[in-house]
């Protein structure tokens, strides 16, 4: 039976983790995450499961490989510079074909920045983290319900399409607590056949390998691959639509900053100012399809993020830049407020 609770989004995210099936974590505590790590910490031994802070964030996600490899759901979880040191670990995981999720509890940058929410890490999300031809499944919650929601989601499909996926969340949605509704506790998980689960050669003998040395044989590799990305980008893509269907002006935001924008859309209904949003939930990969839908009848868009406008070209791109898009957003762990979307929209509105 589902119950109803009020929980901290880490620790609700680690729960719904558990309950998908996650049995391996491996992680090292940064701010402000530290908390998915802490609640790991007790209740994965209680589910039959193995936590470890590892001694860095590099030996974590190489544990993840391992983890993965043998066939067990696992996670880990960072915020901005430690996704930073475990991007070489995602990309050998990518060219394994290796499911396993990751949590990015995104603070603002670069460098060491500071320890407040930010959205500044869309580039690295959304545009192959780590070396090489590769992506990540990247989900965008904007609640603690729907970050639980999607982590069921995020295990499934990274296990459907043997690939990493992100839980692309920030400070602020990790610290903040909601009331939430836990699932159940998933059963019957993906079956794996390519594990390396050590049967004394009961099965074919499997080998889980980055490594091609031929380079006709790493581009088929390659090739094979981004079919399969071609696939998600045909089936995978979600986005919410508020008030979209007759907007003039279409916000595009996501995470807690699209919570910041429906407000200021409702103030400006009142004003007469037929505002609208598109949020995208998987920002890779982006719902271009909605975008372009809307294009057709809406005027401009507003691109409102807590960075410097990083998810503008996607935008643009979605939308074969056949209307303007501008800009409003703050960074470096400085919040939008719903009265400075309101005046960039009031402003667009007079253009």
């Amino acid at each position: 039976m589902s119950e109803k609770v009020i929980m901290k989004g880490n620790e609700a995210l680690a729960e719904a983790a558990i309950r998908a099936g996650c049995r391996c974590f491996f992680g090292y505590p940064i701010t402000p995450q530290t908390e998915v790590a802490a609640y790991m910490s007790k209740a994965m031994p209680k589910a039959g499961g193995v936590y470890l802070q590892a001694e860095s964030e590099i030996a974590a996600i190489n544990m993840i490989y391992g983890a993965s490899a043998s066939g067990v759901r696992c996670m880990t979880s960072s915020s901005s510079p430690g996704i930073s040191l475990k991007s070489e670990g995602i990309s050998y995981i990518c060219g394994a074909d290796l499911p396993a999720v990751i949590v990015n509890m995104t603070r603002g940058g670069p460098g060491l920045g500071g320890i407040q929410p930010a959205q500044s890490d869309y580039y690295q999300a959304t545009r192959g983290i780590g070396h090489g031809d590769a992506r990540l499944l990247v989900f965008a919650p904007a609640g603690i319900q729907e970050m639980v929601d999607l982590m069921t989601d995020a295990f499934d499909k990274a296990d459907e399409y043997r690939m990493p996926a992100m839980i692309l969340g920030d400070g602020a949605i990790g610290q903040m607590m909601e009331p939430v509704t836990l699932p159940e506790p998933k059963a019957n998980l993906i079956e794996k056949p390519w594990a390396t689960t050590g049967t004394n050669m009961a099965r074919p003998h499997n080998i889980v390998n980055s490594l091609y040395l031929q380079p006709e044989a790493l581009e088929k590799n390659v090739r094979d691959r981004f079919a399969r990305y071609a696939k998600i980008e045909e089936t995978e893509a979600r986005c919410e639509e508020y008030m979209a269907d007759d907007a003039d002006i279409l916000i595009a935001s996501y995470g807690i900053a699209s919570r910041i924008a429906k407000s200021a859309i409702k103030r400006a209904r009142a004003e007469g100012i037929k505002a609208g949003l598109l949020r995208p939930i998987t920002l890779w990969p982006f719902p271009k399809a909605v975008f372009k839908k809307h294009a057709a009848h809406a005027k401009a868009f507003l691109d409102v993020e807590l960075n410097m406008g990083q998810m503008i070209d996607d935008v643009r791109l979605a939308i074969d830049c056949a209307r303007p898009v501008e800009f409003a957003g703050r960074t470096g762990g400085m919040i939008i407020t719903p009265d400075e979307v309101l005046a960039k929209l009031r402003e667009m509105e007079v253009k």
